[in-house]
């Protein structure tokens, strides 16, 4: 799958709030994908730093992205676990959201995600995350 099959995903399945994220694909492979979530005020909780449930709603858009990509296409699913550890705040830069999927079965997909700020070394934030494959 290629990052604007990726991108076709997210403007023909998600919900308006979620678009209104601005996520853009940047790499899809073979179990993997990292989506770029822009930084924005509008996402910034108080004292400024980007808001715990934008992270955590682009950790599992790009989920899907990931899982969609390993099985050559869309097909319907949903969470059915995601745990998220948040390490430290971002300000002010973009966020990589690299997914890796850790076991692909049948009826579900296991992921390992990583958070980081745009040009940072270390981690903002970790989650792993458990999808029922519907298709």
């Amino acid at each position: 799958m290629t990052p604007e099959e990726g991108e076709a995903i997210l403007r023909d399945y998600f919900a308006p709030w979620v678009q209104q994220l601005g996520l853009r694909v940047e790499e899809t492979g073979e179990r993997h994908a990292i989506v770029r979530l822009p930084w924005s005020e509008s996402l910034a909780r108080e004292g400024g730093g980007l808001s715990g449930q934008a992270m955590m709603a682009a950790a599992d858009t790009a989920t899907v992205i990931a899982i969609s990509s390993a099985r050559g296409g869309f097909v319907p699913m949903t969470t059915v676990q995601q745990s998220t550890t948040f390490q430290r705040p971002v300000v002010g830069k973009d966020v990589l959201v690299d997914v890796r999927i850790t076991k692909l079965g049948r009826t579900l997909a296991f992921s390992e995600v990583t958070l980081t700020a745009d040009g940072v070394v270390e981690p903002v934030a970790r989650a792993s995350t458990v999808y029922a494959l519907l298709g």
